[in-house]
């Protein structure tokens, strides 16, 4: 949650107090507790968008090439990925996540397809989007 407050809405708490509504006001306690709400949503979202990309997104899209799996970072997707997998699909992932290897990250990509993770990410895409409004 640490990207939804510093990233999100410690911006929207600033303007809401720059327009001079006060956080121990009625008014301002459900101006506050609505922009911490959507902002939530928003920086979560935004990072799950950032794994996914990570993964998925050629690098001329990216603007950089994705580590994520080989430095085990701690993505959406591989802990999505820990809820479904077989055991043999968890063995691919204990084999493979976080090596600095291209055979072994290809693997790891490939099961994330398997599983339909991308899907999955467009699928809650739709449901934040439902969210927000």
């Amino acid at each position: 949650y640490k990207t939804c407050y510093y990233s999100f809405y410690l911006s929207c708490a600033l303007a809401l107090s720059y327009c001079g509504y006060d956080p121990e006001s009625d008014e301002g306690k459900a101006l506050y507790k609505k922009a911490e709400d959507v902002c939530m949503i928003l920086g979560e979202y935004f990072q799950i968008q950032d794994d996914v990309l990570d993964a998925f997104a050629p690098p001329e899209v990216l603007g950089k090439i994705g580590t994520d799996i080989e430095d085990a970072k701690c993505s959406w997707l591989v802990c999505k990925a820990l809820e479904l997998v077989n055991d043999d699909q968890r063995k691919v992932l204990v084999d493979h996540y976080g090596k600095h290897d291209p055979e072994g990250v290809q693997k790891v990509k490939e099961l994330y397809k398997e599983l339909k993770l991308e899907e999955m990410y467009h699928a809650y895409e739709e449901e934040q989007k439902t969210a927000c409004d």
